[in-house]
């Protein structure tokens, strides 16, 4: 079976000398997709998000801040030139994403900048705009559908959990090492943002138990959709964390999607090592495997 993958070339066009939120990350993915045969991967091109849909979970405050920027918004979110541009083009994406999974098609958006930082009013942590967040407050909202998103990046999503914090039909789970950036996460809050922090260095194992804990209260929800904030830096080579996830976990993370048999949709998050492409590769394989 195919698998929808929504990305712009274009998105590697700004950088910082020595930022960890590289251009790289999706080009050496877009060329490792094209160079393999294990997968049959339909690409489609990524179109910028309307801003109306940016309000769902934005200030307008923070988008003519985003619009207009001219210094940074902080040490780890620079005021790139055109940022606005790319920003609302990976807000597309996995607005795009999100609507191929309503119509039963699903898809992986790999695009840059990632989201899962930025609250409703600050940008922060290489995020602009939620991208995941604004694609859950419109199924939510305008398709009165039940949806759950699941982080499994390294840090804690706490721009997701703030603009999803006790809002209808949504639930947030989100997986993370703690002590870590951005210090939030410690527990759950509100009635529906559930957190599992996990200490530096954790045996894989109790990792992996972690991960399958919060996928299993995540069903208890009864999701009609899944939207999977995908961040690969749980690896045990990747330069930003502690942890000890290799390849195959991810392989095995995709396999346990699959399983829940419901609409899914995944938006590249974080993973900052150059086995990136690998780790994307992997999680791809099992969520697009056959039961």
């Amino acid at each position: 079976m195919a698998i929808k993958v929504i990305t712009d070339i274009n998105c590697g066009n700004y950088c910082a000398v020595g930022h960890p939120e590289r251009p790289v990350r999706i080009l050496k993915t877009v060329e490792k997709f094209k160079n393999q045969s294990e997968l049959e991967i339909i690409s489609e091109n990524a179109q910028p998000i309307d801003e109306s849909l940016l309000l769902k979970a934005h200030t307008k405050e923070l988008i003519d801040s985003i619009k207009n920027a001219d210094t940074d918004f902080d040490n780890d979110t620079p005021a790139y030139p055109d940022i606005y541009k790319y920003a609302s083009v990976a807000a597309g994406g996995a607005f795009a994403a999100a609507m191929s999974a309503l119509n039963g098609e699903g898809a992986f958006s790999l695009l840059r900048p990632p989201g899962h930082h930025s609250t409703k009013d600050k940008a922060m942590g290489f995020c602009y705009f939620n991208n995941i967040a604004i694609a859950a407050k419109f199924i939510a909202e305008d398709k009165g559908t039940r949806i759950a998103i699941y982080d499994f990046d390294v840090h804690h999503g706490n721009g997701t959990e703030d603009i999803l914090l006790n809002q209808p039909l949504t639930a947030f789970y989100s997986v993370h090492e703690f002590p870590h950036y951005p210090g939030t996460g410690t527990s759950h809050i509100g009635n529906n943002c559930f957190n599992y922090p996990m200490p530096p260095n954790s045996p894989r194992v109790d990792y992996l138990k972690r991960l399958e804990e919060a996928l299993n209260d995540l069903k208890k929800f009864n999701p009609s959709i899944v939207g999977v904030s995908a961040g690969f830096d749980a690896f045990i080579k990747d330069p930003l964390a502690t942890q000890l996830l290799e390849v195959e976990d991810f392989y095995w993370l995709g396999r346990q999607f699959k399983k829940l048999d419901l609409p899914i949709f995944c938006v590249l998050e974080g993973g900052y090592s150059y086995e990136l492409p690998d780790l994307i590769m992997a999680f791809l394989k099992g969520i697009n495997e056959n039961n």
